[in-house]
């Protein structure tokens, strides 16, 4: 056997078994994405040998495919779709408070976990900074599914899911700043933070405009179109051209596929979308996100067994309280211009900011090279799994008890 067939085998046993634990966390109607993650762990837990899944996991989570495929692959998708699914309007009324949380929200978060982490910890700043860039991220993914279940509001969905489609834009970037370019930065004083702020914005406005130059071009074309598969792949070119593109000239690519994605759903769809076109692309991309989440949730549970926990509780449960934290502090001071939301939805909002696959993808994606990578991991993976096991079984019963559910 070939090693691609190999390879393409483990990928579908992972794939057969996060499809049946969706298939089944929907019939019992609970979270698919929470259900993932705690059968990954189980699996990665149990002295029970699975060889396929071993194999799988130790190709996907020990090299570079892992990161090429969640960041290159399934985040274009996943943030695309997510363009697709939220109206403009919706979020451009919610823009104060989006604005607010996206940007302060993640400056503020990022600040106060790095330097706590620094001070509290004793993790070198780079390394401090770095982690403090992967929890400043938010995963809405399974918070917006209970959301929809709970019928919580249009607008603290909508203020959800657009922190995090503009926030991971951003924290990727902080990433990127953190973890190559701070001890430069800060060996050159006062001239080292103007170059940081200037790089932040070379590559936020660049991802920016190459995502809106997109979006424009690819929606002039579907004007001549009523052809629903052809558009479809017109949508996927853009995802991906937006990302490479942007990639390819040193600007934000997620920031690029964000932008693009609106232009193209809410300007694209009004001048060359008819409904059955728009309901085409929504299911297709409804079918292609399903298969990255399901497989990005599983492997983050199967993580586990990579990470060593021995004589590190202490300085795990600091992290995630110093998360936690920085969550609340952050959320407050971000919105407190929003005039619309009430200490009921703030403490919602507070407590959905999950961490997920990306934080993890991003953490891996770190080289071996880097002093700290081990401890980054063992705090990364810490975080997101009481965030998404603590946190997200606990949001549904929060929502009844502050009585934000539909009536």
């Amino acid at each position: 056997m070939h090693e691609f067939d190999e390879v393409f085998i483990q990928v579908l046993v992972l794939l057969a078994i996060a499809i049946t634990v969706v298939g089944i966390a929907r019939k019992v109607k609970q979270p698919d994405t929470i259900a993932l993650v705690l059968v990954g762990l189980l699996l990665g837990t149990t002295s029970f040998p699975f060889p396929f899944i071993d194999q799988a996991e130790q190709f996907i989570t020990q090299s570079e495919v892992f990161q090429v495929i969640i960041i290159s692959l399934f985040l274009p998708i996943l943030l695309g779709d997510a363009t697709l699914k939220l109206p403009f309007h919706h979020l451009y009324k919610r823009k104060e408070t989006v604005i607010g949380l996206a940007l302060g929200g993640t400056f503020i978060s990022f600040v106060l976990i790095g330097f706590s982490t620094h001070f509290l910890l004793g993790l070198p700043l780079a390394v401090a900074f770095t982690f403090a860039a992967l929890m400043s991220a938010t995963d809405p993914i399974s918070v917006l599914s209970i959301f929809k279940s709970a019928g919580v509001s249009e607008k603290l969905s909508a203020i959800m899911e657009g922190e995090s489609l503009f926030n991971d834009g951003i924290a990727i970037v902080l990433f990127q700043i953190a973890s190559v370019y701070l001890l430069t930065y800060i060996d050159m004083g006062w001239a080292g933070l103007g170059s940081g702020v200037l790089l932040f914005l070379r590559f936020a406005v660049g991802g920016i405009l190459v995502g809106v130059i997109l979006g424009y071009l690819f929606s002039q074309v579907i004007r001549f179109y009523d052809d629903y598969p052809f558009e479809i792949a017109i949508s996927a070119l853009l995802f991906f051209g937006s990302y490479f593109i942007a990639e390819h000239i040193h600007v934000s690519g997620i920031i690029a596929v964000v932008a693009g994605g609106f232009v193209f759903n809410d300007y694209g769809g009004r001048i060359g979308m008819s409904e059955l076109t728009k309901s085409a692309i929504n299911t297709f991309w409804d079918v292609i996100t399903l298969i990255a989440n399901s497989l990005i949730f599983l492997i983050v549970g199967l993580e586990i067994r990579n990470i060593d926990f021995a004589g590190q509780w202490l300085i795990i449960i600091l992290a995630i309280v110093i998360v936690l934290v920085a969550r609340v502090i952050a959320l407050f001071f971000s919105t407190m211009p929003a005039r619309d939301l009430n200490r009921k939805e703030r403490i919602l909002l507070n407590w959905g900011g999950l961490k997920g696959s990306l934080s993890i993808a991003l953490a891996l994606s770190l080289p071996a090279s880097f002093d700290g990578r081990e401890t980054i991991l063992l705090l990364t993976f810490a975080v997101v799994l009481f965030s998404l096991v603590i946190q997200g079984l606990t949001i549904k019963p929060l929502i009844k008890v502050l009585g934000l559910q539909s009536k």
